[in-house]
């Protein structure tokens, strides 16, 4: 049984991880959240800020984080203080802030991953395959999400996005507007938000007559939840680093 921790207990992913630990061979001991109950689903949760005195209090093997980048960055602190395991769901970083991840798991082992479904991974591997073996179709990707997702396009999205850079040299545009013909080496990005959407996103290929559709659409968080456990059993008593979901998904 792997002892866990959850930071944004009381937010839908925090939630839906506390829900379904326990299909996983995983225990939920303490959650975090800056404005939430004091217990979810019999777990305590505590004041974020006091998340480096609760993990030595209850020495979890890992920390599941889907947050905000700001909160995450301060659990890392915590993490590497006490010297915590952390599987990182959390999207939407820029530059430095990733640049401060790397550090952290130069002390503690992290995994970090736009998203943790196991079809989202095949997806992957499809594009590079399609997307290597379709020289000069024009590309286009679209994403989907609930209404209150803050960051556009999601994460899963820009990995999608950079899959494709690594076949081809596109740059992205993101939406159109006016007066705006399509370059030749461009990838149209677009974002929808409504409803409870869990996550869909699409890859087109067009060309040669012919259109190419690679896609997924998550039916349920529960998917996502499941992912973050298994990366947090398979990354308990690893060493000090950076690691990927892929790694999972391959020794799975």
């Amino acid at each position: 049984m792997v002892v866990i921790a959850v930071n944004g207990a009381a937010g839908r992913m925090g939630r839906t991880v506390i829900e379904t630990a326990a299909d996983h061979e995983c225990e939920v001991v303490v959650g975090f959240d800056v404005d939430g109950p004091d217990e979810i689903g019999g777990v305590p949760v505590v004041d974020a800020g006091d998340a480096a005195d609760a993990l030595a209090e209850h020495d979890p093997d890992v920390v599941i984080d889907f947050t905000i980048p700001e909160a995450t960055l301060a659990l890392a602190d915590a993490c590497v203080e006490v010297g915590v395991a952390m599987v990182v769901g959390t999207t939407g970083f820029d530059d430095d802030e990733l640049a401060e991840l790397d550090a952290a798991s130069g002390s503690v082992p992290l995994l970090k991953a736009t998203n943790f479904s196991r079809g989202i991974q095949a997806l992957l591997r499809s594009v590079r395959a399609t997307v290597g073996a379709l020289a000069g179709y024009d590309l286009e990707l679209l994403e989907t999400h609930h209404d209150g997702k803050v960051d556009a396009p999601s994460g899963t999205a820009n990995t999608i996005l950079e899959t494709v850079q690594e076949q081809r040299d596109v740059e992205p545009v993101y939406g159109r507007e006016g007066h705006a013909p399509r370059e030749e080496d461009e990838i149209g990005v677009f974002a929808r938000r409504g409803g409870d959407v869990r996550g869909e996103h699409e890859l087109v290929l067009a060309g040669n007559d012919e259109v190419v559709s690679l896609s997924h659409r998550a039916e349920d968080r529960a998917v996502f939840a499941a992912g973050a456990l298994d990366a947090a059993a398979w990354l308990a008593g690893k060493p000090a680093g950076r690691y990927e979901f892929g790694e999972v998904v391959d020794e799975a």
